[in-house]
């Protein structure tokens, strides 16, 4: 889609504005790509079936910005108006503005295009919870937090209650927050194969066996000089989470040597949660559980995706259904109490039925946790190369829709949620969870409410203060991570810098 700036009344320059029509363009028409001519757009735009215009006037009590688009079906003219005095503000708080203003016009033109509106309305991004936490925390009743998702961002009722639901879970996480906490993460970049939806930095263990054990070598120093600049910043651990990958994918010996080196380098003394994703039902063995129930890990995902048998060949999955409620039962048999299972909508060969099937045999075990994705095509996964037969968007949308309804009969409540893009159907993920079983990591990772400090290949530490966000990238592959090892552990220097930079030096005071 060609997008056109008419620069002279813009505060700034229009660049500053692409990634918000970017955001909107992706929302409305998820299958176009920006182009930006060069020069302004032509004065006869009547050939034009696949542009939009943008233009701002400022009047001397209101200023509007105009999205005019174009589009096979015809062409529609949105307008939003804002009071003009906004633009005296701060230079942020005007970018904030006219930025809103363009999704809003924008989005007014689509939709009138379109003849229908998306579920999260004009509201784009990953974490469309944080703006009623924002308001909760401000003084608003979660009444007034709906009505301002539903007013102001044209976010549907349900989707609107979904959110306001989630941030409550975040309010209440935010507040018990101490700010000499930090959360844990910890990668293990491995699988015992790649699923086809999969765009995450793992190896396929089998064809890279040499490398495991080095990593971990690799890994037990990053712990140890992690752990030795948390203490002496005087930080604790409040959320120690393990995922990958498959963090299961390892023997019992390599596990219990990793965990050990946490219990003895860490500042884990008021951990309040430790979680480890088992994931895949078929590296699951007695004698790991049993490593990890010993080492105080309380909280495990033992992930199906589905319980489709064909659904699970189509995705790449070496497991079949059995082995999921076996893996379970076994887990439950070792003595954990706190399991989370995965699904999601949207899989190739899958359709309602088979997905009801899915979620109604999960609910038959009766986890504490369920996490319902929606399937989202990745750059590099092999759906994104090859393709496949995927249930359309309003098929996926019927599967949340059971599975909101099937859940919340059940007891289940929503607690964490985001977004991604290239969704099917530009809808959700939630986590859903049966009264105080929620993760805390789980929001405190996804709402950005503190400290998550991340080891391993692939890990993306983020140092959240005083409303600045630094992260720190390790090495996403694993023989780069190795090779570069020096670097990585070097890098967590910048941890204790960051700290001291701050009002009356080390803390971690919520954004």
């Amino acid at each position: 889609m060609k997008l056109y700036f008419e620069t002279s009344n813009f505060p700034w320059s229009p660049e500053r504005y692409h990634y918000a029509a970017e955001q909107m363009m992706l929302t409305l028409f998820p299958g176009e790509r920006p182009e930006y001519p060069e020069g302004p757009p032509p004065k006869d735009m009547s050939r034009e079936d696949n542009a939009a215009v943008f233009t701002l006037h400022r009047g001397a009590k209101l200023t509007n910005i105009s999205a005019l688009v174009f589009r096979p079906q015809g062409w529609y003219n949105g307008v939003k108006r804002f009071p003009s005095e906004q633009l005296d503000q701060p230079p942020e708080a005007v970018y904030h503005t006219v930025q809103h203003g363009l999704k809003l016009a924008f989005y007014q033109a689509g939709t009138a295009l379109l003849g229908a509106e998306p579920p999260w309305g004009a509201l784009t991004g990953v974490r469309p919870v944080k703006l009623p936490t924002r308001a909760m925390l401000a003084g608003a009743t979660p009444k007034q937090a709906q009505r301002e998702l539903e007013k102001d961002y044209r976010v549907s009722p349900d989707r609107a209650r979904l959110a306001v639901d989630c941030a409550r879970a975040s309010v209440e996480v935010q507040r018990s927050l101490e700010p000499d906490q930090v959360s844990l993460y910890i990668g293990i970049p491995f699988c015992p194969s790649r699923c086809a939806y999969c765009s995450f930095v793992s190896a396929d263990v089998g064809r890279t066996l040499k490398l495991v054990e080095p990593y971990l070598e690799g890994l037990l120093q990053e712990v140890a000089e992690t752990g030795r600049v948390l203490r002496d910043l005087g930080l604790s651990v409040r959320s120690f989470y393990m995922g990958g990958g498959t963090p299961t994918v390892l023997p019992a010996d390599q596990m219990d040597r990793l965990l050990d080196q946490c219990e003895a380098c860490m500042p884990l003394e008021h951990c309040a949660e430790y979680t480890v994703e088992a994931g895949r039902p078929d590296t699951i063995t007695a004698e790991k559980l049993e490593v990890l129930a010993r080492r105080r890990i309380g909280r495990i995902s033992i992930n199906p995706q589905t319980l489709e048998g064909h659904v699970l060949e189509a995705i790449g999955r070496g497991h079949t259904p059995g082995d999921i409620s076996q893996a379970y039962t076994l887990a439950r048999a070792v003595g954990f109490d706190c399991v989370n299972m995965d699904l999601i909508a949207g899989l190739p060969r899958d359709s309602f039925d088979g997905f009801r099937r899915s979620l109604e045999g999960v609910l038959d075990l009766d986890p504490e946790n369920i996490t319902v994705h929606t399937l989202a095509l990745k750059k590099g996964s092999a759906l994104m190369e090859r393709g496949g037969s995927l249930p359309g968007g309003d098929e996926v949308a019927k599967m949340l829709d059971f599975s909101r309804e099937a859940l919340t009969a059940r007891g289940y409540f929503p607690y964490y949620l985001y977004r991604q893009k290239y969704m099917s159907g530009s809808l959700e993920n939630v986590g859903w969870a049966k009264p105080g079983t929620e993760s805390l990591y789980n929001i405190v990772m996804m709402e950005e409410l503190h400290t998550v400090v991340s080891l391993g290949a692939g890990g993306v530490t983020k140092l959240i203060a005083d409303g600045k966000i630094l992260r720190l990238a390790n090495p996403k592959f694993p023989q780069d991570y190795l090779s570069g090892l020096d670097r990585v552990l070097g890098q967590k220097r910048e941890i204790g810098a960051f700290f001291a930079s701050l009002p009356g030096g080390t803390g971690t005071a919520g954004p």
